[in-house]
Formats: C-alpha cells, sequence, structure tokens
C-alpha cells in the first residue's frame, strides 16, 4: 500500500475524519478490503506526493532496520549513534557476496516474519488483551526497575542496548491503537490509547447499539479501526437480563454468607405485571428484550469470540466418536504431505586418518614431551576481569604441576599405609571459569594419576537450577572425591558450623584443595605411568538430556587421542599456533580444542572466560589482534557481542585468523549471526573463507568441520529449505512462499577417519532416503564410548547398527547417535537442521526448538524481551505435545508492547511455522533458571512451567487454535426408551426401571396422640397440657452456655402471646402471609406457632446482614414484596435496622408492611387458637434462592408438614427421652423442619447451635456433642467446612479438652445438593482421632418440591458409595468402574429414602422412565411433597408441571413431582429392613446448573474439582459459560505473583480431565466467589458480577 509512509497524524481533521469513516465502514463489512484500499488511496493521494521522497523503498517496507536476530546491520559506523536511529531510513542495499542468489541472504528469515505480520496486519483480527489489576503488575521479585544482571541477556543485551539501531517503526502492525486501558480491571471502558470517547450507557429498551460516533485516532494508531468500535458494532449481545443488585465487591467478607437472587427469577410470577413494585429489588428477567451489556469484559469476550471465528488452519476432519475408548485419534494423514522421493543414503566416509611419525603414543606422552623439551613455551594464558592478561602457564610448569597433583593423589591422600584413590576412580572437578590454569592442571594431574576426571560446574547455591541432575551424574559414575582451588572452596556455600553444604542429590563428597602449596613434591625416583592409549575411559564429559537428566559420556584413551589427531588434521593445526578460547573449557569444544588438541600441537591458547566477555565483550577481537591469533573458537553470542561493541576498537585487525570456529554453528540462527559479522569485520581484514561452523555432539564429539578455505576460492553453498517440507522430515528447497524458507549453512565435511550415515531418528535405525532429514550417526574411533553407569541407555545410543529399507544390517560395526539432524548435501556436505532434544513433535510434525526460537527473534523484540533468554519447550496435554515459549521481559517494557509483542509471535510462528502456540509467557527479568554460561536451563523451567512456579507476569494461551484433537461433538440421539419399549414388569429394554421406595409410613403406634392433634398446632397444645416442663428447645451462644430454653408450656404460651398481638391488629386477616424476621432461636419458633394460633401463614426470612445491607436488604425486600406479607415479626433491633438511614439508601423503606416487635409485648390470650378446617389447607411458606439465582416460594399444607414429622421420626427413632444437636440455618428446607418443627412433633429435646456462632468459636458444636453426650446432630457444609479447616489440625488439643465424639451415632449434613465426599471423608477421618466413627457421617436430600427425600436414619444400611466413569455421566449414562480407574467419580448415596417417600428416575426430554444405567430427572411422589409454588396470578401451568406431572409411558396414573436435580438409581448388595435388597439413590446435581459443551452435560462440580487440584494457590474455585465459552474463575490464596502461573495449569487440567477449552480464566481474591447460606455456590452471581465488571479480577486472561 503506497500511502504507508503518510503520517496521518499530520493530515487536516476533516481527511483523518473520512479515512476514519472509512475504517468503520470496513470493519463493519459495509465494504470490501479492496474499495477501502482504492477509495483510502485516493483520499491520500494528494499527500503522498509530498512524502514520497521520506519514504523507504517498498521491498523493505515491513522489515524494520534494526539488526534483529537476522537482520543483518549495516556496515560502517552509521549504525552508530543512536540519536539517528529514530528516524527512517532507506537500507542500504545488501552486498552481495559473489553471485549469491537474492534469495540466500540471512536476513530472509527476518524479512518472512515480517510479511507473514504485515499479511496479518490486512486480516485486522483484534486479540482481547488480558486484564490485569494494578497490584498484579510488579515486574520482578527482585530489583524491579534495575536492568538485569546482564548475565541475563546471554546475547546482545549486557553490551549497549542503546546501539541496537533504529526503534520499532510506527506502523510495525495491527490495531496497534488496542486496549489502551489494561491497567486497572475497574476502568470503565476499552478505549485505545489516545481516544477520548464516552462508554456507551447501556440502553435498557433499545434493541440494537447505535454506531459509534467515528474516533478521531490518535497518530500512532495508524487509523486502523478502533478495537472497541470494531467489537461495538459486531457486537449484540443476545438478552442476558439487567445487572444484579449491585453486589459489594469486596466488602463482603464470606462470612457474611448471602443469598443473592440475581437476576431473579420468581416462579410463577406472570411476566408482565407488578414490574414497578419489582423493580428495585429483583431484576426479573425479561424475555425477548435484548440488552446490550456494554462492560468493557463483554466487549472483550465478544472480541475473543471474533478471534474464535476464525477457520483453524488444520481441518477437522472426522474425529472419532465418543463411544468406544475415548484415546484421541491422530488426525488422518493429509494426502498432499511431502513424502521423500530420494534412494536410501550411502554411508559418507571421512578422509582417511593421516598417520603422521612424531604422533605420541597417548596425549599425556605429548605433554611429558613439550613439559621436557619446550619447557619455556606459552601453554595458557589467563585473563583478569578487566580482559588483561593475568598470567601464563608454560608447559614446563603445566607439566611439573600435573606430576605433583598425580602424585599426591596417589599417595598423599589418606594415612600413611592406606591408598584413598585407585587408578579408575572416578573424581569431580570443581573449578570456575575464570580459573582455566587450576583446571588444566587437575585434567592433566588426573590423566597422569590414572583417575578418571568428570568435569562440572561449580555449584552456587543448594538451588541450583539442575543442581539434583548433576547429583545424579555423580552418583551413576561413583563419584567421591571433588578437587577444586582454594578461592573456589571459599566461596561454596557453607552451613552454619563452616562445612560445606550438603548439595540437593549429590552424593558425600571429600573436598581436595589442588592449588601448589598443597601438593607434595614427588621423590626423584617416582615417574607418572604413561601406558600407551588404550580402550580404557580417561574422562567424563556430562551431558544433560532434554528430560534434564544430566549423564556422563565416557571417553576411552584413545578416542580422546584420536579425536585430537583428527581435529588436527581437519584444522590444520601447527606447532606453536595462537589460538583465542572463548567456550567453556570444561566440555566439548573448548575442552577438545582449548585444552586437548592444543596441548598435543604445542598451542598457546589464550582463554576468555564469560565474565570478561560479560564485562567487555570485544575482549576477544582485541585479544586475537593482539598476539595475531591464528585460530578462534567462538560461539554465534561472541560474534553477536563483538558487533554490539566494534565502534570502540577501530584499529583493531582480524587478518591474522585463519580459522573463526563458530561452535554452534550447527543453529538454523547462525547463518546470520556468521553473515552480519563478516559484513562489520571485513573492513577489519576478516576473510570471509576463515568462517568454520561446525557440529558437535557429546557422544560422537566433533561430527563434521568446515575446513579453512583458501583465498577466492567460491564460498559454500547454501540451502534455501521449505519449513514445511522440514516439518515433516524431508528437504524441499523453498520455492514459492518465501516467507516458510529457512536457509542453512553446511558445517563442512565428515572428520577424518570416520563413517557416517543419517537414520531415522525414532524407531529402527533405518537408513533415510537422500531427500529425508534423519539423525546422523558416526562410526569412528574417536567419539564417546558409553553414558557411564548406566549401561541400558547405552546400548540404545553407542552400539546402533543401522538397517535398509528391508530392515536387514548393514554390517557389523556400530555406531554412535549423534543427537543432531540432518542431510547430506552435494559434494557430500553436511547441513544440520537441529537437534533431537530441541525437537517439538505436535500431531506428527516435527518443529525445531531453534527455529521457533529464530522466528520469535525475528518478530523484534528490542523493547520487549531479552534476546538470548527464550525458552521453547513442549508439554503434553490431551494426547499431544503443546509448544510453550517462554522469555524474560524487559524490565521497562509496557504491558502494551509486551502484548502486542506476544500477539505478533503468535502470529509470525502461525504462518511461517504453520504451528499453533499452546503458551506464551513472559516473566521478569532475570528469574529464569540459568544455565551455568548463562543461557537458560530448559527442562529447569519446564518443569517450574508444570508446577506452576515461573510466577509469569504477562501470559497469552491459544488452546482454540492448537488443540484439533478433540472429540467430536455429541449428537443427541432419539431416546430408545418409548411407549412402544415393551414393559415386562419392571424391565425397560432389557434394563431395570430405576425407581426406588422408603418403607411404608405403617400403622401408627402413638393412636392417641395422632388421633388428638392432626396439626402441629394441637400437637403443641396437647404437650403444653399432658407434659408441661419437658425442654424441647435450648439454645446455646457461642460460648456453649444455654442462654433460652422452652418447655411445652413456655412455647405454647409465647405463641399465645403473638397470636393475641396479631389478632388485634386490624389489616391482618386470617390465611394472610406474615414474614418472620429472626435470628436463629426460639423466638422464630415461638413466632412461628403463633402464626399458626391466629391462622396467619408464616414465612421464615433470614434477616439482613447489619454489616451489609445493600446486597442483603433487597433479597429481604424482595421476599416481602413476592409473598405480599400482610406484616412482619421481628425483634427490636432488627425494626430498628429496617427503618435506619442505611436502610433506606438501598431499599425504600417507607412502604414496609406492619412491623410487630415481638420482644415485649403484653401477656394476653388469644380468644381463639384457630383450626384449619382441613388439612390440605396451608401450613407456611418456604421460600429459597437457589444457586442459579431463582427466588423460589413453596406451599407446605399442613398434611404435609404431620406426615413430613412422622417420616422423620420413623427413620431416625426420635421420641421425648431423646436428644438431638441441630448447627443448621433454620430458614427453610429441611433444615426449618428440625429446628421448628420436629420437636413439637416427637417430642425430642432439640439442642441449637446457630451456624454463625462457630465463626467466633470453632469448638462449639463438637464441644456441645461431647458435653451433652449426642447421638444424633445434623449440620451443614458450611459448618463441615469451618470445622475441618479451622479444627483439623488441632485435635490434640481437643483430646486434652475432653472432647470425645464417640457418643454419635448418626451425623446428618443437610443439602440439597450432590453429597460432598471428599470433605465428609476429610472430617470423619480428622477427627477419628477423638472417637468419631468413620460410619457416623451421612448426608440428606431435599429439593424445593419435597424438603426431604432421603435422610440417613438410624435404621437403613451404611450409605454405599460408587465410582461412575466420568465419560459415560457426560453422554447421561451410568457405568460402574473400579476405584482408581481414569476419569473415575466417586459418589455417595444421598441417604436412604424418607418412609413413605417414592422416586423414580425419568428422562427430562421424553418424560419416560429410564433403565437404572441412566441418568435422568430424580421425581418423587410422597404424602409430604409441597402443594405447588406460591403464585401471584394462579400461573397453574407451572405448577402443574413441576407438582403434578405424569410419566408419558409406564405408570401413568401416578401423580410425581419433578425435583429438577439429576441422578441415578443403583441397587446394592446391602438389604434394608424389611430383607429386600437395597436401592440406593445418587445425586449427582441440579439440572439447572449443568452445561452443555460440545453436546455433553457437565456439571460444574466436577470442573471445579478439577480446578482445585491444579495448583496448592487455587481455593475455592467457580465455572459458567457464557456465549459458549466456558470462564474459570478461582480464588488465589496464595501471593499474587502466582495469579499468572494457574492460567495454564488450569487450562491444562480441564483439557485432559473434561476435554475442554477454557475460554476465559479470572483470578480474583479469596471470597469474591458468592456462597450462601447453604455452603453452595451461586455461580450465576458470580456471572452477573464478572459481566457487570464488579469481580475486580487479579488477572483475566482470554484464551484465544
Amino acid at each position: 500500500m503506497a500511502e504507508r509512509g503518510v503520517d496521518v497524524s499530520a493530515l487536516p481533521q476533516e481527511v483523518r475524519e473520512q479515512l476514519a469513516e472509512l475504517d468503520l465502514e470496513l470493519s463493519e463489512g459495509d465494504i470490501t478490503q479492496k474499495g477501502y484500499e482504492k477509495k483510502r488511496a485516493k483520499v491520500l493521494a494528494p499527500y503522498l506526493t509530498q512524502t514520497q521522497n521520506l519514504a523507504p523503498p517498498p521491498a523493505y517496507d515491513a522489515q524494520s532496520p534494526g539488526p534483529s536476530s537476522a537482520s543483518a546491520p549495516e556496515p560502517g559506523p552509521s549504525n552508530s549513534s543512536s540519536s539517528s536511529s529514530h528516524h527512517r531510513r532507506t537500507r542500504r542495499p545488501h552486498r552481495s557476496s559473489g553471485t549469491r542468489d537474492e534469495r540466500y541472504r540471512s536476513d530472509i528469515h527476518t524479512e518472512a516474519v515480517q510479511a507473514a505480520l504485515a499479511k496479518h496486519k490486512e486480516e485486522k483480527m483484534a486479540l482481547p488483551m488480558p486484564t490485569k489489576r494494578r497490584s498484579a503488575y510488579v515486574q520482578s521479585p527482585i530489583d524491579n526497575c534495575t536492568p538485569p544482571d546482564s548475565s541475563s541477556s546471554s546475547d546482545d543485551e549486557a553490551v549497549s542496548s542503546e546501539s541496537a539501531g533504529p526503534q520499532q517503526s510506527p506502523d510495525t502492525w495491527i490495531n496497534s491503537s488496542l486496549h489502551g486501558s489494561s491497567t486497572s480491571s475497574s476502568a470503565s471502558s476499552t478505549l485505545s490509547h489516545g481516544e477520548s470517547r464516552p462508554t456507551q450507557a447501556p440502553q435498557p429498551q433499545s434493541q440494537q447499539v447505535p454506531p459509534p460516533p467515528a474516533p478521531v485516532h490518535p497518530p500512532h494508531s495508524h487509523s486502523q479501526p478502533s478495537a472497541l468500535a470494531e467489537a461495538f458494532t459486531q457486537t449484540r449481545i443476545d438478552p442476558v437480563g439487567v445487572g444484579p443488585p449491585d453486589m459489594p465487591s469486596q466488602a463482603q467478607a464470606r462470612g457474611s454468607r448471602v443469598d443473592l437472587p440475581s437476576n431473579a427469577v420468581v416462579r410463577g410470577m406472570s411476566r408482565g405485571q407488578s414490574r414497578s413494585s419489582m423493580m428495585e429489588t429483583a431484576d426479573v428477567r425479561r424475555v425477548g428484550r435484548g440488552v446490550p451489556v456494554s462492560s468493557r469484559v463483554s466487549t472483550k469476550i465478544q472480541q475473543l469470540l471474533n478471534t474464535l471465528k476464525r477457520p483453524k488452519r488444520p481441518p477437522l476432519s472426522e474425529f472419532f466418536m465418543d463411544d468406544q475408548e475415548e484415546i484421541v485419534e491422530v488426525p488422518q494423514a493429509d494426502p498432499n504431505t511431502p513424502k521423500p522421493e530420494g534412494r536410501q543414503i550411502i554411508p559418507v566416509k571421512g578422509e582417511p586418518l593421516g598417520v603422521v611419525s612424531n604422533w605420541p603414543p597417548a596425549l599425556q606422552a605429548a605433554l611429558a614431551r613439550w613439559g621436557a623439551t619446550q619447557g619455556k613455551s606459552p601453554a595458557l594464558t589467563a585473563l583478569d576481569i578487566t580482559g588483561k592478561p593475568l598470567y601464563t602457564l608454560t608447559y614446563g610448569k603445566l607439566w611439573s604441576r600435573s606430576v605433583k597433583l598425580a602424585y599426591t593423589l596417589l599417595n598423599k591422600l589418606g594415612t600413611k599405609n592406606e591408598q584413598i584413590l585407585k587408578p579408575g576412580d572416578r573424581v569431580a572437578l570443581v573449578y570456575p571459569n575464570s580459573d582455566p590454569g587450576m583446571f588444566w592442571v587437575a585434567f592433566y594431574g588426573c590423566l597422569l594419576a590414572e583417575v578418571i576426571p568428570v568435569p562440572i560446574e561449580v555449584p552456587l547455591s543448594r538451588k541450583d537450577a539442575g543442581s539434583s541432575q548433576v547429583g545424579f551424574l555423580l552418583g551413576s559414575c561413583g563419584v567421591g572425591l571433588a578437587l577444586t582451588s582454594e578461592i573456589c572452596l571459599k566461596g561454596l556455600p557453607k552451613t552454619p558450623i563452616g562445612e560445606i553444604l550438603q548439595f540437593k542429590g549429590w552424593p558425600r563428597l571429600k573436598w581436595v584443595v589442588t592449588d601448589s602449596k598443597y601438593l607434595t613434591k614427588p621423590s626423584k625416583d617416582w615417574q607418572p605411568h604413561i601406558p600407551t592409549a588404550n580402550t580404557d575411559t580417561a574422562y567424563i564429559e556430562y551431558k544433560a538430556s532434554k528430560e534434564g537428566t544430566v549423564m556422563g559420556v565416557a571417553v576411552s584413551k584413545v578416542a580422546m587421542l584420536t579425536h585430537c589427531q583428527a581435529l588436527t588434521q581437519a584444522c590444520n593445526y601447527c606447532e606453536g599456533e595462537t589460538l583465542v578460547n572463548v567456550l567453556d573449557f570444561k566440555k566439548d569444544m573448548g575442552l577438545w580444542h582449548g585444552v586437548l588438541t592444543s596441548i598435543m600441537n604445542r598451542i598457546h591458547t589464550i582463554s576468555v572466560p564469560y565474565a570478561v566477555m560479560k564485562a567487555c565483550p570485544q575482549s576477544w577481537v582485541q585479544r586475537v589482534h593482539i598476539h595475531k591469533a591464528r585460530v578462534a573458537l567462538v560461539k554465534c553470542r561472541d560474534l553477536h557481542w563483538a558487533m554490539m561493541a566494534h565502534r570502540e576498537q577501530r584499529d583493531t585487525s582480524l587478518a591474522s585468523l585463519r580459522m573463526l570456529i563458530v561452535a554452534d554453528g550447527a543453529n538454523p540462527w547462525s547463518v546470520s549471526s556468521c553473515d552480519a559479522f563478516l559484513n562489520v569485520f571485513q573492513a577489519h581484514g576478516l576473510k570471509p573463507e576463515v568462517i568454520c561452523p561446525c557440529a558437535t555432539s557429546p557422544e560422537a564429539m566433533t561430527v563434521a568441520i568446515r575446513r579453512p578455505g583458501v583465498a577466492g576460492a567460491p564460498l559454500p553453498a547454501r540451502a534455501v529449505l521449505s519449513m514445511t517440507g522440514l516439518s515433516h522430515g524431508v528437504i524441499r528447497v523453498n520455492t514459492e512462499d518465501k516467507n516458510s524458507a529457512l536457509t542453512v549453512q553446511d558445517v563442512g565435511h565428515v572428520m577424518p577417519g570416520a563413517l557416517m550415515c543419517i537414520v531415522k531418528p525414532d524407531g529402527p535405525p533405518m537408513l533415510c532416503k537422500t531427500d529425508e532429514i534423519g539423525e546422523i550417526v558416526v562410526n569412528s574411533r574417536a567419539g564417546g564410548t558409553m553414558y557411564y553407569g548406566l549401561s541400558g541407555v547405552t546400548k540404545n545410543t553407542f552400539e546402533v547398527i543401522p538397517v535398509n529399507a528391508s530392515g536387514t544390517p548393514i554390517g557389523e560395526i556400530p555406531f554412535v547417535r549423534s543427537g543432531l539432524l540432518g542431510f547430506v548435501g552435494p559434494g557430500s556436505l553436511i547441513f544440520v537442521v537441529g537437534k533431537n532434544e530441541g525437537l517439538l513433535m505436535v500431531s506428527g510434525r516435527r518443529h525445531n526448538a531453534d527455529d521457533l526460537v529464530a522466528t520469535a527473534l525475528a518478530v523484534e523484540p528490542v523493547k520487549t524481551v531479552y534476546r538470548g533468554r527464550i525458552a521453547v519447550f513442549s508439554v503434553t496435554v490431551f494426547y499431544d505435545e503443546r509448544i510453550v515459549i517462554v522469555a524474560e521481559q524487559r524490565p521497562d517494557a509496557s504491558e502494551e508492547d509486551s502484548f502486542q509483542w506476544m500477539s505478533r509471535v503468535l502470529q509470525a510462528i502461525d504462518s511461517i511455522h504453520q504451528v499453533g502456540l499452546y503458551c506464551l509467557a513472559l516473566v521478569p527479568a532475570n528469574t529464569l533458571p540459568k544455565t551455568p554460561l548463562g543461557g537458560i536451563h530448559i527442562s529447569d523451567t519446564k518443569q517450574l512451567f508444570l508446577e506452576g512456579a515461573l510466577h509469569p507476569c504477562n501470559i497469552l494461551m491459544c488452546p482454540h487454535t492448537c488443540v484439533t484433537n478433540m472429540p467430536k461433538p455429541r449428537q443427541k440421539q432419539p431416546v430408545g426408551v418409548g411407549p412402544a419399549s415393551i414393559m415386562v414388569g419392571n424391565l425397560v429394554a432389557g434394563k431395570r426401571i430405576a425407581q426406588a421406595a422408603g418403607r411404608d409410613l405403617g400403622l401408627i403406634e402413638d393412636q392417641d396422640l395422632v388421633r388428638k392433634h392432626h396439626f402441629l398446632t394441637e400437637a403443641l397444645q396437647w404437650r403444653a397440657q399432658t407434659d408441661p416442663d419437658h425442654t424441647l428447645y435450648v439454645l446455646l451462644n457461642a460460648k456453649g452456655v444455654a442462654v433460652c430454653t422452652a418447655t411445652c408450656v413456655q412455647l405454647h404460651k409465647r405463641a399465645e402471646k403473638i397470636a393475641a398481638a396479631l389478632m388485634e391488629r386490624s389489616g391482618i386477616n386470617i390465611g394472610e402471609n406474615v414474614v418472620l424476621l429472626y435470628p436463629p432461636g426460639i423466638d422464630l419458633i415461638a413466632a412461628f406457632y403463633g402464626c399458626l394460633y391466629a391462622g396467619c401463614i408464616p414465612v421464615t426470612v433470614r434477616p439482613p446482614h447489619p454489616q451489609n445491607l445493600s446486597a442483603t436488604l433487597p433479597t429481604v425486600r424482595m421476599i416481602i414484596d413476592v409473598s405480599k406479607a400482610a406484616c412482619i415479626l421481628t425483634t427490636q433491633v432488627l425494626t430498628k435496622i429496617l427503618r435506619s438511614k442505611e436502610a433506606a439508601a438501598t431499599v425504600n423503606i417507607k412502604t414496609w408492611p406492619i412491623i410487630i416487635d415481638t420482644d415485649d409485648l403484653p401477656r394476653k390470650r388469644p380468644p381463639t387458637i384457630y383450626k384449619p378446617p382441613n388439612a390440605e389447607m396451608i401450613a407456611y411458606m418456604d421460600f429459597s434462592v437457589s444457586t442459579t439465582g431463582m427466588l423460589t416460594g413453596v406451599k407446605v399444607s399442613h398434611a404435609a408438614v404431620s406426615v413430613l414429622c412422622r417420616s422423620i421420626k420413623l427413620q431416625c427413632e426420635l421420641y421425648s427421652s431423646r436428644q438431638i444437636a441441630i448447627c443448621l440455618d433454620p430458614y427453610c428446607g429441611l433444615g426449618f423442619v428440625l429446628w421448628c418443627l420436629a420437636s413439637v412433633y416427637s417430642g425430642h429435646q432439640s439442642i441449637l447451635i446457630p451456624p454463625m456462632e462457630l465463626e467466633i468459636s470453632l469448638t462449639l458444636w463438637l464441644g456441645t456433642l461431647s458435653q451433652y453426650r449426642i447421638r444424633d446432630t445434623f449440620c451443614s457444609y458450611s459448618v463441615m467446612e469451618l470445622c475441618t479447616k479451622g479444627l483439623g489440625g488441632q485435635t490434640d488439643i481437643l483430646k486434652a479438652r475432653g472432647v470425645n465424639l464417640s457418643c454419635v451415632r448418626s451425623c446428618v449434613v443437610v443439602a440439597e445438593e450432590r453429597p460432598r465426599l471428599a470433605l465428609t471423608h476429610s472430617f470423619s477421618k480428622l477427627f477419628k482421632d477423638i472417637g468419631l466413627s468413620m460410619r457416623a457421617v451421612s448426608t440428606a436430600f431435599g429439593s424445593r418440591v419435597n424438603l426431604a427425600i432421603c435422610l440417613q436414619g438410624t435404621t437403613g444400611p451404611d450409605p454405599s458409595t460408587v465410582y461412575v466413569d466420568m465419560k459415560s455421566l457426560r453422554h447421561d449414562r451410568v457405568r460402574l468402574v473400579e476405584r482408581g480407574a481414569p476419569q473415575s467419580l466417586p459418589l455417595m448415596e444421598s441417604g436412604t429414602i424418607l418412609p413413605g417417600v417414592r422416586v423414580i428416575i425419568v428422562n427430562p426430554e421424553t418424560r419416560g422412565p429410564l433403565g437404572d444405567s441412566h441418568l435422568g430427572e430424580i421425581w418423587v411422589n410422597s404424602p409430604h411433597n409441597a402443594t405447588g409454588y406460591y403464585t401471584i396470578y394462579g400461573e397453574e401451568n407451572l405448577q402443574a408441571d413441576h407438582f403434578n406431572t405424569k410419566l408419558s409411558f409406564g405408570d401413568p396414573q401416578t401423580l410425581w413431582a419433578k425435583t429438577g436435580y439429576l441422578g441415578f438409581v443403583k441397587r446394592t448388595e446391602l438389604t434394608d429392613s424389611s430383607g429386600d435388597r437395597h436401592d440406593a439413590l445418587f445425586v449427582v446435581g441440579s439440572l439447572d446448573e449443568t452445561l452443555e459443551l460440545r453436546g455433553l452435560r457437565y456439571h460444574p462440580i466436577d470442573i471445579e474439582t478439577s480446578v482445585s487440584r491444579a495448583h496448592r494457590s487455587i481455593g475455592e474455585s467457580a465455572v459458567f459459560t457464557w456465549t459458549n465459552l466456558l470462564v474459570v474463575v478461582a480464588e488465589l490464596c496464595g501471593s499474587e505473583q502466582d495469579a499468572l502461573d494457574l492460567v495454564p495449569l488450569v487450562t491444562n487440567v480441564v483439557l485432559e480431565e473434561h476435554h475442554l477449552i477454557v475460554g476465559v480464566v479470572v483470578i480474583v481474591d479469596p471470597g469474591v466467589i458468592p456462597i450462601n447460606s447453604r455452603g453452595e455456590k451461586q455461580r450465576m452471581h458470580l456471572r452477573d458480577s464478572f459481566l457487570a465488571d464488579q469481580l475486580d479480577p487479579i488477572y483475566v486472561a482470554y484464551n484465544m
């Protein structure tokens, strides 16, 4: 697009508005991309001419001029001043090297990335940026502002980063105006940085959001349409309802549990009526009136949905149906996949290893020779920290010290007669990188003593990255002794008493200091034994595998010698040359060239330690210049650093170099480093042919090295390979799409004397074809011999015999696997494209970690991350590998920059590698585990990621794009069981019908008692006459003191007083509803019976919480309004609250009904006590808020009350002499029945413990059980949880206080949900120590239509537990499995079915009975079913539907009530009281709460259980769906730096265990998830608060 050079911000206002309008049209789809570009060009045409001369040549437009990883910096000083770097300059044409084709340039990768991003830019996809609370921004736990210790930038950064060339050009990417306010989640808008436009207020009546005014774009937004405008114009959110009554964001602590009806639908209320009286309290969900939700959260979710609408690239072919064993199938192979077509490869032979007459018989012999004949010649120069020479070790000194050490090791370590070290023993060498001299002496001393040196890194702390794996190495090598220098020993971490710390996983070591002053001079006649090199082990080099295990590669004496000879021949080393070594001298090239081969050839080595490189990166170049060195040994990093700092070395010359060996020349990005270095230093005399990349591995040692070239000869060719081909393991020269090309350079020829072939990297070692990528295997005398002490692993690596296509071995000789992946190119040149340990196999395609790093680096990370600090690894999630990238973020990078960089990396990798990233995380600078030389310890990083201990500061998950192997969504099948199925007895299509019944209510044993009272009021009067002083109720306070008791007669008299007060008031008639607003206690019970005595219908309501009126009072108001109460009975304190100023702020207090304060009523008796004309009259109303936010009131008749009480009496064997303890809320359901009704009916004594008192005194309930010797107690889950969490660790203290629970035979948890097995189990286990029987705890189950269906009494069999298969459960099928089976879910029976109750399991859609292997809705038939919902204008159809419904076939006569819960019935092996086999009812969950996702039915609690297990910092969690996205809210109970760790863990666990992709992860503070009084989560409430942006989340992650 030609107009890109125009600075839009400089254009006149009206032109900018025209552009903005165009953008809007494009975003709304009113204009095509082509039309848009045409019109835009037209608008900008007049301005283009003026700016034409400033614009860069279009060819390079997409690429930034700065030297990013792969773009070569410009030669000469033009790059020097950072001040000019901000002007956009034309790039110089690239220096052509010979006649090489333009496509072979090494910076092609950067251009490819930029081109790919430019392509994305046109697609204009807005990704929602995560929301982060301000406090979660803490950059880094350590020094959050200081730039990180330069070691974190193991590449360029420690060097001046200012010189990094021009900064990113302003128009580099899509929607740079995206999401301005990521700063605080409570900000009200999602506008872009500079825009000012008011957020739209929700217009309750309108159907659609009018298009927003065209925004005025700030200069940097480059008139991309604002993300918000785009989101708004596309968003028409379907009806969700008005927001809930305002929830306090933080004020409400968990303590004040609130029943909040969210968007409450009052069941049975007709839709249109009485809106005015309801509006301020409840938001009746309006049907058919969409309310545009313009909260910022929903805008972001809308963007997320938009991103998910893009077609996924890997087409989701037909995956398996979810019927048989659900192991995910790999997608069918694409027929267009490139396949290798070449012939089978022939092994490649290196040139013969020449025999030179003066080659020593062993390496020690060479040292002996030079020590004797050339004693004065320098062997090693070490540098100090400033890069100046510190000391030079001559060959004579090296020899004499090594001999001294050998003598000391063999003779002077133990006492006189015992020898501690014998030849062949392994010894650890622990020397810092800054002290090569000590290391050389130690290494050669060991060789002379014939003990085996094992060089390792200096341990810095107990928590070093990979420290325990080093311990594994030492253990497997049997090391007991460590050699070190005095300085190093002083620096090792010590215990307080001065001993060296025992490092994690290390064997016990004896430390020996090898400084000269501690060594003994050998006697004249002692000479070290130097045998001819044989196959005994000479030394062991450590090697870390992909998983992080550290193994020791043993190198034999002959291999060591042969390797030196081969290197001498290949590199043409001459005696007396000078070599500069920047590599680690303890292993690999640094050891082979710098310590071994150099001694063989009497070379003078100048060792440049890593610390010096960090301080002055150009020091190695200066050393080459000063010493006129012929050979230098470096890594790409060192080339890079030298370039960054080359301004300071105008006069250095590299003309003396004949060989610049690049140790990591096999890396995909080495090509660009070599080119760039040459670009800069050719002016300093560097000859192009001296650059010699090589390929090495610890097992095969040097595999190939480029020989030094001849001046003027053509430079070696390069391969430009297709990335797609590479990912399928074949070589295709890239011709069409230059975007996905990889340029690789050769690493020269095979080593002298070696034989090489390429075999398949996995499976049997089959020879590859010529155009196939495989693992390089080498046969040579110069290679490792084994992994020391690990014979099993050794065989697969060191003794490989390649086989041909038919599977027959090609010969006898064993090859060694090098771990390098590559191919043999023209002229037998070797090309390496990656390493086995960097190989990521995703969906059957191979990707190389290094390639992905190169692509990420090409996305100009200059401002965001550190170049050398990027880790790429894969984790296995849901049957496939998923790619994770972790990088260190610069302290000064803004959220915007980071997010933008991350989004671009996603897109670049997507375009170039055709693979989706699973997770991209940025961590604070300096926090990733380091290898000793500053690289990243990949396996430790992966471990931290999986443990949730990485503490990222930014994270982006993209499971939607990369998880393509999901099982197919289920198509609901028509249900097989229909009326046509033959019903044979109780069989439905071969299955037992799932039904069960409690025992018969039987004949009435207390004939006189029941004859006297059909009604509870009569029972109370009868008890007051026959047994007046029998105590029915005892109320305890927090100290366990009985503050109030009520005998039969006291209760009767208090009820009479209240009845008299009600009857006196005018306006309160018989049959009217009266609200009882009391704290839990005896006043409530008296008021209840008072209402019955007066003929009113009581409605118990939980009083508002005085500290939290704004949240709790609306619910009270709503119940009062819905129940049309004529009066409120309450206490003096609550009367004041209802009329207070605080209450007036929340509700209209002028419209309360009559309020009667019952605290000081006069002693009056009512003229008559009301007796209902029949038992079908309503006794009371039970109002409750369900977890989905529904407020429902049910009517309970006098007959139902009597039968229910009788049923409970029979089940629990209750009679006058019994005592029970109740710790429940007395406002609804079974809690109310047990608190207010049961004692009056059965005559037992109830000890009442208000649950809120437990928050003051945790031991109250358990102490009471012990003190009163209670046999039966009832509690709620919240009480049980309080005790488990608060007292679990204090059983010893309880024991000491004499608490003993052996008296308890039944402890029943009253609930309307699936039994919480984990909680009841841990409660039983914890309190077993104080006598609680493991069989005591059980559960009850009730619902709105029937308050008590199951209750584990004293007579039935113990509750049974079954394990069901979760996969089947999602299909509404019940398949029992064994305990511990994968994907199994334990379920506990919900208690024995009460006498007189029948249940049947029914298909909710067809209303037909189901077999017992199906999950269905529980329907109940019982004389104590509720009569119906309390409705206002007799909406009878709802009633009939829920309360009086019939089966569609089978038994069409019986009337059933629908509980709204899913469950199943299983016949157990146990027998019940009648001698029949016991049918157990298992409740699985509420039908309203289930989530329908991908055609399957999920229960939120199952997903939440998985989420809570994912990390120790997750407390409570809750899930809900919004527009088909699964939203997970998790409470963080750790520190805020753990917040972002949870995002990948939550995503992983839900994907693994439930096969669902999480759409949004919200991390909140503890106590944010609303929980009602019964301890149930109110998920719908949470959802409404989330959408209304009232949660104040710590972090919100939108998974792409």
